[in-house]
């Protein structure tokens, strides 16, 4: 059976990702042919800034680009180069020339600086094949979805829309269909049967409606916030829908953050990507580790050769 052809978007170059990517290679080419979406011009300053020498079996294909790369710095030529190297990936896999997209960081400032008028990676996937890309992070041993991301706390509550919580439930099941979810209210004690807030009526309004049209009892909640994520809890669950960012990215991030990965789904493509930053602060100081692009490029693996 061949190795799959897994293309790898490089990100900010000002950032680690290059560095991530050189260091891990050797073992990526055992699990996959890798296909570096950035050009020979700009690998070589970015291995020359790591003094380390490029591989002799690294197989880019060409994202045209040439600027100065500046480590730790936010700028408007790395932000557009990391968002061309994306949409090259994105469309090697629309080719069936790749058949899976791995991400390294993107920085949000640097993209708008380049005016680019995206949030990130799965923001820019929903606007380009018109689909809801559900944002899911973690590891093996965890596994936590987003319906909100990247909004404001206060715009939280009012984006609880049954209809719409309903079809987030229906979508994710397509994508991850036999796993039991366990679905987090949004209120202190899941509200307290009202007495703290009303937004767990329509969660479970949702989820009633979810797992009559799914055919069976996956989504479990609303769980209380606060004990979702003890490990008496999670013997009996990986996956969790959290209602907003940091309720499921704080407890994710403090028990596995080396580890976790950046999964996209419901999407016509595989797309996984590092779960961590540019770090900026570390930028070619040989310091970064490669563990989350590692199980990111596992999972893109196991999740391509599932669609088969």
């Amino acid at each position: 059976m061949r190795k799959p052809n897994i293309a790898i978007s490089v990100g900010d170059l000002n950032g680690v990702g290059v560095e991530i990517a050189l260091k891990a290679h050797d073992e990526v080419s055992t699990l996959c042919s890798p296909i570096y979406c950035v050009n020979a011009n700009m690998l070589s300053k970015a291995a020359k800034l790591l003094n380390v020498e490029l591989p002799s079996n690294f197989t880019i294909h060409d994202v045209e680009g040439d600027f100065e790369i500046e480590a730790g710095v936010v700028s408007a030529n790395s932000g557009l180069y990391s968002y061309d190297s994306f949409m090259s990936g994105v469309e090697l896999c629309e080719k069936k020339e790749a058949d899976a997209v791995v991400t390294m960081p993107i920085h949000k400032e640097a993209w708008m600086l380049a005016g680019l008028d995206f949030k990130g990676h799965t923001d820019l996937l929903r606007k380009h094949f018109d689909k809801d890309a559900i944002m899911m992070l973690g590891c093996p041993e965890m596994y936590v979805a987003l319906f909100t991301e990247h909004i404001p706390i206060k715009d939280v509550a009012s984006s609880i829309k049954y209809k719409k919580l309903k079809q987030f439930f229906v979508d994710f099941h397509d994508s991850i269909p036999n796993e039991k979810v366990a679905v987090l209210g949004l209120n202190p004690h899941a509200g307290d049967n009202g007495v703290l807030g009303h937004e767990e009526l329509i969660i479970t309004k949702a989820i009633k409606s979810a797992n009559k049209k799914v055919g069976f009892e996956q989504f479990i909640g609303p769980v209380v916030p606060d004990v979702a994520f003890t490990p008496h809890f999670r013997k009996n669950f990986n996956h969790f829908i959290a209602m907003y960012h940091d309720q499921g990215l704080a407890p994710l991030k403090a028990l596995h953050f080396d580890e976790s990965v950046n999964i996209s789904l419901n999407l016509p493509i595989v797309r996984t990507s590092v779960d961590h930053g540019t770090a900026f602060d570390i930028a070619y100081q040989n310091k970064a580790k490669t563990l989350s692009y590692l199980n990111a490029i596992k999972s893109a693996i196991s999740l391509s050769q599932s669609k088969l």
